[in-house]
């Protein structure tokens, strides 16, 4: 049974946030400017900008084996090695969702699965030859898309683009550490506001 508009009225006024957002809901808001200006979509157009320029350049050199859904898995595997777990761990993504991309790697030959020296039961996702050939391929391409991004920009501001998203994303870095809470994202904010100051 749908709610009547008492009700509706009565659960929006429990909250100021619920208040707000029925306020805000309406009145006539012909813009939606913000859904296109707001930090983080234009990060993400960016990204995808930036990478899609990134598998161009791979395709110019032959190099059409991977799809950019596979610099999850990539952009998280160490020289070395890593665990599956691992792996979806830095990606952010299920184990099943990495299982996948390890499937679709390595019928690609770009990686293989070893047995864990340390743990028997475990599998260590390392490139193959084929792996490292295209992963240098990818850092050079990375190298000719950033010196395209810094002749359309100027060298200033990617430096200082670079050094602003260090910065802030320093926490996030999921090569080096485990992804932090919201509680440990607002003590770096903090921590990097003193700094400033």
């Amino acid at each position: 049974m749908p709610r009547s508009f008492k009700t509706v009225r009565k659960t929006a006024s429990a909250s100021p946030v619920k208040k707000s957002i029925a306020i805000r809901s309406t009145l006539v808001d012909e813009s939606d400017e913000w859904r296109h200006t707001n930090i983080g979509r234009l990060l993400n157009n960016a990204v995808r900008r930036f990478e899609t320029r990134v598998f161009e350049l791979l395709a110019e050199t032959g190099h059409t084996e991977a799809r950019l859904t596979h610099l999850n898995l990539t952009r998280n595997l160490d020289m070395a090695g890593t665990r599956m777990t691992e792996l979806a761990r830095r990606a952010g993504v299920t184990k099943q969702a990495m299982s996948e991309l390890i499937v679709q790697c390595e019928e690609l030959d770009l990686i293989r699965r070893d047995a864990d020296s340390k743990d028997a039961r475990a599998k260590v996702v390392k490139f193959t030859k084929r792996g490292l050939d295209w992963l240098e391929a990818f850092r050079a391409t990375l190298a000719q898309a950033e010196y395209e991004m810094r002749q359309e920009l100027g060298t200033l501001c990617v430096d200082g683009l670079k050094s602003a998203l260090s910065s802030y994303a320093e926490a996030y870095d999921s090569l080096d550490h485990a992804q932090p809470d919201i509680q440990e994202s607002r003590r770096v904010s903090q921590k990097v506001r003193r700094k400033r100051t």
